[in-house]
């Protein structure tokens, strides 16, 4: 049995313990490891881990206040036992100290029973640590069920599945990783929140350029009714997604990169707020690019942060979507202003597009619905080249703009669908 002895007034450098004490500590067999005052119990205790700590009191006031407000550190839950010898103490005093966490007491007067005090406060101190660890394996249990409960409402949800199923995908997985049923759900929920996250991420890169392009329509007046229209809700759609994100416990890369996303985005706002002008649409489009710039970095920071290879093909699915509006953009750019920058990336991204589309048909990651979307993708995709070929004609433009909007929606599909598949949600 080892003692950490707290004095208050805590003596002088070299000073003995008072006599009747060090009789007292004599008689028990006890080792002492060392003194304290109230203000260092608590940094003495960490030090020295002593068995018990062992607090003399010579008064009651004020050292009953200075050592119950260093008790207060430990929460009620000192982390050994904890016995306190001092004068008569009233009903309060002694609640106030069972309440911080003290296992026994004597009075002074009765030194002799330090080791009846030793026993009591062990044995106690010794029942509460099991009850604590009884209470933190059932709080565990509980935590666990309510991650198994939303692990498999998210299974059936996103795959069409029973309760039975399930759990069944979730038991097979935990005992295929060695692993605890509540650690492969929580892990299943992350991986649902970050697959969300990086789609919904990717769906700034795309509204980078369909809110350019639609300013592109507008100033030349292309379907202009329909384009106010998707400008409105784009627009909407931007805030909401920037929302979303600012709630998410994102981390610090995160976190930066979405500021920057906000500030890209706060500066692009402010030209779209303006009627759209021949003249003013290569300013628009410099502040969509640094917009898709910002949100590129968000979502590969995101992806990043999942640790998890399945989430990537929710990013290249989610990418399509910004090459469909960015080729209808810089080709609407290309006509209206001649502008040689936007002509340039036209072969790039179309390059890009097409490289994706192949890995994505390649991929493993696949279901009945998802060949089905990108079989129509492809066609979509050949559909809006033809538009970029006949830029020159009004029919060729309007191609154009249908396409790119045929193929986000498609995309938009199958990003949806590779976000919540069984691979990704499982990874």
């Amino acid at each position: 049995m080892s003692f950490l002895v707290v004095l208050s007034p805590e003596p002088a450098e070299g000073e003995p313990l008072p006599a009747s004490l060090q009789q007292s500590i004599d008689a028990a067999g006890v080792a002492v490891l060392g003194r304290a005052g109230c203000h260092t119990l608590v940094q003495r205790t960490q030090a020295l881990a002593p068995s018990m700590v062992l607090v003399h009191l010579d008064e009651t006031e004020p050292q009953l206040d200075a050592l119950l407000e260093a008790l207060a550190a430990w929460g009620g839950a000192p982390p050994c036992a904890l016995g306190v010898m001092s004068a008569p103490l009233d009903g309060a005093q002694h609640a106030a100290l069972v309440a911080a966490g003290v296992h026994g007491w004597v009075p002074i007067e009765g030194a002799d029973a330090l080791a009846a005090l030793t026993a009591q406060a062990q044995a106690r101190w010794t029942r509460e640590a099991a009850l604590r660890t009884e209470l933190d394996a059932l709080r565990t249990r509980m935590d666990e069920r309510k991650w198994v409960d939303r692990a498999k409402g998210l299974l059936m949800s996103a795959r069409g599945i029973g309760e039975d199923e399930a759990f069944g995908l979730l038991r097979g997985a935990a005992m295929h990783a060695n692993l605890r049923l509540g650690e492969v759900s929580r892990s299943v929920i992350e991986a649902a929140q970050w697959a969300e996250a990086i789609n919904r991420a990717g769906q700034l890169r795309m509204l980078s350029q369909r809110l350019v392009r639609v300013a592109a329509q507008l100033a030349a007046g292309i379907d202009a009714q329909r384009a106010r229209v998707l400008r409105t809700q784009s627009t909407e759609r931007v805030q909401q997604t920037l929302d979303h994100l600012t709630a998410l416990e994102l981390g610090p890369a995160g976190v930066q990169a979405l500021g920057e996303v906000q500030a890209a985005w706060l500066a692009l706002a402010a030209l779209l707020a303006a009627k759209p002008a021949s003249q003013g649409l290569a300013a628009i489009d410099a502040r969509g690019e640094a917009l898709l710039s910002a949100a590129e970095s968000l979502t590969d920071a995101l992806e990043a942060s999942g640790a998890r290879r399945a989430l990537r093909i929710v990013n290249i699915c989610g990418r399509q979507r910004m090459r469909a509006q960015r080729l209808a953009k810089d080709a609407l750019l290309a006509s209206t202003l001649a502008a040689g920058a936007s002509r340039e990336r036209l072969l790039p991204t179309m390059n890009e597009f097409e490289a994706a589309l192949l890995e994505l048909e390649r991929a493993p990651l696949s279901s009945p619905e998802i060949r089905a979307g990108l079989a129509s993708a492809r066609d979509e995709w050949l559909r809006l080249v033809g538009g970029v070929q006949a830029l020159d004609s009004a029919e060729g433009r309007a191609t154009l703009v249908r396409s790119s909007e045929a193929l986000v929606d498609t995309f938009e599909r199958l990003t949806g669908w590779y976000e919540h598949s069984l691979q990704v949600i499982m990874s």
